[in-house]
């Protein structure tokens, strides 16, 4: 009985998590018709003009659905199988009773893995719902019920997470919404004036455009707000989970642990070729499952210089340890 009635409130969670999504596709849906239609068909005359405005607005209107598609529909990453407990290794632990002996086995398992960042406490930081090392910048998402690479945070208005594998195609909808709103209002100001002043008829028009750039102007000043924020985290190589609690590392915590400077931190959201950073197509650096640190540089870091390697085999084999300085003597927590 219990569960059956967890699992209808699951289902009912699913169901209105999407009435956000819902909302901003009506909202767009709704200016697409009151700027084509009422607009451009019904109120503009001059020739020129009307068709300077359709293919411009169509251009952002495409890039925007292209943008929010993209940010709700690209699943988030998850640590793959290397931060997993093998089946022997889960067997190990879970016949172990002593904690000490259990705190060892995942100390072994780290040591493996290119793991820097540490929990609040200065423990290696464990999943125990999904049963995995955290990698550096992940966390496990209530919502989703999965752990995120590079997690930022759980947008209700894309239904999804945005992380790793998301995270540039949201940078982009904020970007091209903002592009898309200011359009709106930029072409639609000079008839609005009309309507407001009684140049022109009064009609189902009027209605449309009126409140067509009053939405207009109040979405882009709310986007402009998170559109800076967002764009002064990637300067900094920040999440917006680190800009709350900066990560800790061995040594402390350290807010710009992963700052590796502007241009370095840009290639890692946008990728290398310039060309495609506006596109919304997948370019990030990395799997990110582990990302170059401030006081650690490429030649230093083995994890990097050996990304072949490492990535060679999921079967559970034990290559030679990859992170030569970890403490061995460091504490597993259970984090949830």
């Amino acid at each position: 009985m219990n569960m059956a009635l967890s699992r209808g409130l699951r289902c009912c969670q699913r169901v209105f998590s999407w009435i956000p999504v819902l909302i901003i596709t009506s909202v767009v849906l709704w200016s697409y018709y009151a700027y084509v239609f009422q607009l451009c068909l019904f109120t503009l005359t001059n020739t020129l003009e009307k068709v300077a405005y359709l293919l411009v607005f169509h251009v952002c209107f495409v890039m925007f659905s292209w943008t929010y598609w993209k940010s709700i529909f690209t699943p988030p990453a998850s640590p793959c199988k290397k931060f997993q407990l093998s089946y022997s290794d889960k067997q190990r632990y879970e016949m172990e009773e002593r904690p000490d002996a259990q705190k060892q086995i995942l100390v072994e398992i780290a040591k493996k893995l290119p793991i820097f960042s540490r929990a609040q406490s200065g423990a290696i930081r464990f999943c125990d719902r999904c049963q995995v090392l955290k990698p550096d910048r992940c966390h496990h998402c209530s919502v989703c019920e999965t752990c995120v690479l590079k997690m930022d945070h759980h947008c209700p208005w894309v239904n999804n997470c945005v992380g790793f594998s998301n995270y540039k195609f949201f940078l982009l909808f904020l970007s091209y919404s903002m592009l898309y709103c200011i359009f709106i209002a930029s072409t639609v100001f000079q008839y609005f004036l009309k309507f407001w002043v009684g140049d022109l008829p009064n009609g189902p028009a009027k209605f449309h455009v009126l409140f067509l750039m009053f939405v207009a102007l109040m979405f882009f000043v709310s986007l402009l707000f998170l559109f800076g924020y967002h764009c002064w985290l990637v300067a900094k190589n920040r999440s917006t989970l680190e800009a709350f609690s900066a990560p800790v590392f061995v040594n402390g915590p350290d807010r710009n642990g992963f700052n590796v400077g502007i241009r370095k931190n840009l290639r890692q959201v946008f990728g290398e070729d310039r060309r495609l950073w506006f596109i919304p197509v997948f370019t990030s650096q990395g799997n990110g499952h582990y990302f170059p640190l401030k006081n650690r540089s490429e030649s230093q870091n083995p994890l990097l210089a050996n990304e072949e390697m490492w990535e060679e085999s999921d079967d559970g084999s034990e290559e030679g340890s990859l992170v030569e300085d970890q403490d061995p003597s460091v504490t597993i927590e259970m984090e949830e």
